[in-house]
């Protein structure tokens, strides 16, 4: 969902999460740009770039370094800063498997993918980088939709971040 300006020009987007076509919850507001820089940060993780190289899997590399961190949380908060609604939000964990042909354990690294409604009613997918990375595109793809046509990854020619004042 496009969040709009004073004028109507949509700026930014709110992820509204459904589940078999019913609203599930509204979470992460002004959250695109999050999410497209996230998208390129899991590519280069793939392409073992930065700490990510250390993993000889390209399905074990994420963008962050530490083990067992997170990738992004959103919520929806109320104006008044009241938390509920749902949330959607993205964990990587360090998963050891016992390789019995070679006596030892391989590490594995996964995206667990969490969304909760507003009823408190669950969803998880466990995910490899790969999968995460067309996830993540897919979201930033119909965002950049709803935005007709603007870029999430970088501010627009004029106005914030050029030092014009209006």
């Amino acid at each position: 969902m496009a969040c709009r300006d004073s004028v109507g020009t949509p700026y930014e987007v709110t992820l509204e999460l459904r589940r078999d076509g019913t609203p599930y919850g509204s979470v992460g507001e002004r959250c695109g740009w999050l999410l497209a820089r996230l998208a390129r940060g899991v590519d280069e993780a793939r392409r073992g770039r930065g700490a990510a190289k250390r993993w000889a899997d390209p399905d074990d590399r994420f963008p962050e370094e530490e083990p067992d961190s997170e990738l992004f949380s959103f919520r929806y908060r109320t104006r008044a800063g009241l938390v509920g609604g749902g949330e959607l939000r993205c964990q990587l964990r360090t998963i050891p498997v016992w390789q019995a042909a070679e006596g030892e354990w391989r590490l594995t690294r996964r995206a667990y993918v969490e969304a909760w409604g507003s009823t408190g009613v669950g969803m998880r997918a466990v995910l490899t980088s790969s999968e995460l990375s067309v996830f993540v595109r897919s979201l930033v793809d119909e965002a950049e939709g709803c935005l007709e046509g603007r870029d999430l990854a970088r501010n627009p020619l004029e106005g914030a971040g050029t030092g014009d004042s209006r």
